[in-house]
């Protein structure tokens, strides 16, 4: 089925391409994995034509859970980072990088495609691993995983990192920080679990501007304007 799915991906989107590629490719572990079959260890580190490792697709998927507990038995390396994408869609809006950014994706670890996808029960089996999953690297962007947990909004995940010694106030190569992010993209209540946690607020982007000066309405706005 999945792979007949590959067959026809002249009929299918870009986006739908990949999306069924990558779960060909989890398919493939998972059957290996129902037969109690061997995988080698080269088979877990190897990266795909999009530059991620099978356990950074596994931490992306939201029942990924049972095969992200099979490949830490692997040792897979959860601090490996995926290298530059060739074709791969863009997984993050255009508008989070700087206007003369080449959008060089790379640099990832299974860390902050866990925070991207908000899957906190995942994030915490990397952090709990042996050895454990790092909350101070950073992408080719100067993104750490905090980043994008603030991008999307989960004051969960944000906490967890927290705890795991993240950065709060390191900027990216835009000169924005979790806090920008958090406000920039509406995220009220997180960008106040970064406040009562220590987060700077006159810090200014590459463009000059605070976080503050990011909320994309009044509300979100006068909200913080109360803490910040």
């Amino acid at each position: 089925m999945c792979f007949s799915k590959l067959n026809q991906s002249t009929s299918i989107s870009q986006d739908d391409f990949w999306r069924v590629a990558d779960e060909c490719q989890i398919s493939y572990f998972l059957f290996f994995s129902w037969l109690g079959g061997e995988v080698s260890t080269a088979d877990f580190l190897s990266q795909d034509g999009s530059g991620w490792t099978p356990l950074m697709m596994a931490v992306s998927r939201k029942d990924g859970e049972d095969l992200v507990n099979l490949f830490l038995r692997k040792e897979a390396d959860v601090n490996a980072t995926s290298s530059s994408p060739i074709s791969r869609p863009n997984p993050f809006p255009s508008h989070e990088a700087p206007v003369n950014s080449s959008l060089d994706f790379s640099g990832q670890t299974a860390l902050h495609f866990a925070s991207s996808k908000k899957n906190v029960d995942i994030a915490r089996l990397l952090l709990n691993s042996k050895p454990p999953a790092s909350a101070r690297v950073k992408d080719k962007r100067g993104q750490y995983a905090i980043h994008r947990a603030a991008a999307v909004g989960s004051v969960p995940m944000v906490e967890l990192l927290l705890k795991n010694r993240s950065p709060i106030n390191a900027a990216d190569v835009a000169g924005q920080t979790p806090l920008h992010h958090a406000i920039a993209e509406g995220h009220g209540d997180t960008a106040i679990a970064l406040l009562k946690a220590g987060a700077e607020t006159d810090k200014k982007d590459a463009d000059g501007f605070l976080a503050i000066e990011l909320a994309p309405d009044a509300q979100v706005s006068s909200s913080l304007s109360l803490i910040v």
